[in-house]
């Protein structure tokens, strides 16, 4: 299992999430390759359909990172996105996958180093976790 790399999607915040992982970039912070980020123009907009699908497809772990609680620009697209992915963490576990593999992640735009962090905490989890039961060969 030593040569295991997750294979991670983030579905982040065009505002602010994105913001911040265009600023870790900036500051030339390193974060895990392995973690691709797919820009939404809210997290509100992430459905459960996506995170399931992620996984269905191979993804070993995903999480969802949008504007900080209160501070939405779309008013109440995070915390959509917050009891979608509870909703998601609830189904894996009934469906006996690990529910650590998905979470949510709240950060603001000058929170570059924030989001490198995150990056790297999802990454030692999943490697704690092992692949995905899931995962295919040919992901």
């Amino acid at each position: 299992m030593d040569t295991f790399e997750p294979q991670i999607v983030a579905f982040c915040c065009k505002y602010c999430a994105y913001a911040a992982a265009d600023l870790a970039g900036s500051m030339r912070l390193a974060y895990p390759p392995n973690v691709k980020i797919v820009q939404l123009p809210c997290t509100g907009r992430v459905d459960i359909f996506h995170l399931l699908t992620a996984i269905e497809d191979g993804a070993d772990g995903v999480y969802v990172a949008g504007c900080l609680e209160g501070e939405c620009h779309f008013m109440k697209g995070n915390f959509r996105a917050r009891k979608k992915v509870e909703y998601v963490k609830k189904t894996l576990a009934e469906l006996g996958i690990e529910p650590e593999r998905v979470e949510m992640y709240n950060l603001s735009s000058a929170m570059g180093p924030r989001f490198a962090e995150i990056a790297q905490e999802m990454t030692d989890r999943i490697k704690e976790l092992g692949p995905s039961p899931v995962r295919t060969e040919t992901v």
